[in-house]
């Protein structure tokens, strides 16, 4: 007799099953900068409709996760490319949807494109204060590195920020790229 899977694994399979991922357009800005200003623990965190803009134009990869049934957003994930790396620069996910796998599915994404770019590290700036994105960060294969001081806007002054790096491991035929049609 085969086990059935809690609770909370149902809900993210349902969740994965209900959304589809896209390209971020310019159209989309309003609703991925309402939506991010509401999952922020304060509205300074949130990036602006100039920061989504400028990535925008700058080529940056910018992918939206939206509800199926609605296509509304629920996560948005931007991140730049390196010579040999890829830097995670933006993700966030709808309050109502925190908890859904929504972060940890775009950051798989972001992993393939490592292999497929053969980047062989994924980098990430995070608040301290953001518990929450530390833990996945970390079951995520990350490692902290260094401290950026003051980094950060916060309500009071300025927020260092955790330097991370997941390594990518390139050699491994099973996590190779796939060959694209």
């Amino acid at each position: 007799m085969l086990d059935t899977p809690p609770h909370h694994t149902l809900a993210r399979a349902e969740a994965a099953e209900a959304v589809t991922d896209r390209a971020l357009t310019d159209a989309d800005i309003p609703e991925v900068t309402a939506m991010e200003r509401l999952a922020c623990a304060h509205p300074l965190h949130a990036w602006t409709d100039e920061n989504y803009r400028s990535s925008l134009r700058a080529g940056y990869w910018s992918r939206v996760r939206c509800d199926a049934a609605t296509g509304r957003i629920v996560a948005v994930c931007v991140a730049m490319d390196g010579v040999d790396e890829v830097h995670l620069l933006n993700i966030a996910v709808a309050r109502a949807q925190h908890g859904q796998g929504h972060a940890r599915a775009l950051l798989a994404e972001l992993v393939a494109r490592c292999r497929q770019r053969r980047a062989d590290a994924l980098w990430l700036e995070v608040r301290p204060s953001n518990q929450r994105a530390r833990a996945l960060y970390l079951r995520e294969g990350f490692a902290d590195i260094g401290v950026r001081k003051h980094y950060y806007p916060a309500a009071t002054g300025r927020e260092d920020a955790v330097v991370m790096r997941r390594l990518i491991d390139l050699s491994d035929p099973s996590e190779a790229p796939h060959a694209l049609d």
